[in-house]
């Protein structure tokens, strides 16, 4: 066993607390400093519930500028840019461009996987160590084309994701979409589909405060309403973080290790110490209401208009869009309207819909959708960041990953690690 470390982890969602429980579990002593008064009430709040390891991937992909330009002053665009005077936003969009070339989709889809892979095992293995429970489903995903283009498309990613060894069925016509899922019996247009078998869904937030109660049984210290101020360093070393309280009461949490899962905000924090992290907040919208008869037992991914509806006991959340328009968080009513009403189109007796649960959140996406895992620029600074929209789906390789690295292991899968 490695020397046992006080090790701070900043941010208490998917990232924060798995990592805070892999570390526990690895034998050091671990406290984990919230911001909000509770765990997960941010980015992993009410994100589209889908854990689709056979969706590696990325958003940046040769398709998605034609995308993008097609969708320009659509309420319902799936992507949507508004790049304004900001510098650095302009910098994430014009390197996430360059990661939509052939080769780096290839590479990163490749990492992807590999990690997607050792995600759902993990996860696996900890829903059944604990008896989590979280409105879980092994029912799989089922991934819906609108066009021959996109059932081609479907056709080689098959062939590909066989490579990394997720099973998937094609479906080639929407008949066969209708006889594995009857809820889509009115959808119009479908044109086929992949299934994966292998694939989850479940409900982030109530995972994550299930794992926070058995963080706390296992030695976990947990302090929310604490605001993460700056990294405290000594020469090329972190001690610490400075906090301050919801009373304006400042302090220092000492630490011999810094693990940044702080989402979007990790680049704004680390900066001060010289370390450009190639993250930026990528907005989604998320629709929750009551299930109604016509709700569907697998989850759904709308690839035309990239909406995902997941089943989670007796609601249904229907999330998805990506909007690069800084850290505002306010919701657009009209485009969140807008997905829901698609799902509607397409499952008519989906859920109750008078008054949805509409929520934004703050995807951290780097230009190629590779998470950010590995050293950072000074002694015992450590990130498990930068996840995007597959959050949920890499949350706990992601964690196993950065704990073995931190306690001196060798990494179970080859991973392209950040090394500051």
């Amino acid at each position: 066993m490695s020397a046992v470390k006080d090790i701070v982890v900043l941010g208490a969602g998917l990232a924060g607390v798995t990592s805070a429980w892999y570390l526990r579990a690895a034998g050091h002593r671990v406290t984990v400093i919230e911001r909000r008064t509770g765990p997960a009430l941010e980015t992993s709040f009410a994100n589209g519930g889908q854990i689709s390891a056979s969706h590696p991937e990325p958003w940046a992909n040769p398709r998605t500028p034609v995308a993008v330009l097609r969708g320009l002053g659509r309420a319902d665009a799936p992507v949507r840019l508004r790049l304004g005077l900001d510098a650095e936003r302009w910098r994430w969009g014009l390197a996430f461009l360059g990661q939509c070339r052939p080769g780096p989709t290839r590479r990163n889809t490749a990492a992807i996987a590999r990690l997607a892979a050792c995600s759902l095992a993990a996860l696996r293995k900890l829903r059944h160590q604990l008896e989590l429970d979280y409105d879980a489903s092994e029912c799989g995903i089922l991934h819906l084309y609108f066009t021959e283009a996109q059932l081609r498309h479907g056709r080689r990613m098959a062939a590909t994701l066989a490579a990394f060894g997720f099973p998937t069925e094609v479906l080639g016509d929407a008949a066969a979409c209708r006889r594995l899922e009857p809820a889509l019996s009115w959808a119009p247009g479908l044109a086929g589909g992949l299934y994966a078998p292998e694939d989850e869904s479940g409900d982030a937030h109530r995972f994550v405060e299930a794992l926070t109660g058995h963080c706390r049984q296992a030695g976990v210290r947990f302090e929310f309403g604490m605001r993460v101020d700056r990294i405290a360093t000594r020469g090329q070393a972190v001690r610490g973080v400075h906090v301050t309280d919801t009373e304006g009461r400042s302090g220092l949490y000492a630490g011999t290790d810094i693990v940044c899962a702080l989402g979007a905000e990790s680049s704004r924090l680390v900066r001060p110490l010289g370390e450009r992290l190639p993250i930026y907040p990528l907005k989604g919208y998320s629709a929750t209401i009551p299930a109604g008869p016509g709700a569907p037992r697998l989850s759904l991914t709308d690839e035309l208009h990239r909406i995902v509806v997941s089943r989670l006991g007796d609601r249904v959340r229907i999330a998805g869009m990506a909007e690069l328009a800084g850290f505002d968080t306010g919701i657009d009513t009209t485009r969140a309207a807008a997905m829901l009403k698609r799902a509607l189109v397409l499952m008519p007796e989906l859920g109750d819909a008078a008054s949805p649960q509409y929520w934004a959140g703050l995807r951290p996406a780097t230009p190629g959708n590779v998470p950010i895992i590995g050293r950072g620029c000074v002694d015992g600074l450590w990130y498990n960041t930068g996840h995007g929209s597959l959050g949920w789906t890499l949350a706990c390789g992601s964690a196993e990953l950065l704990s073995a690295l931190l306690s001196g292991f060798v990494p179970a899968i080859a991973f392209p690690f950040w090394n500051g």
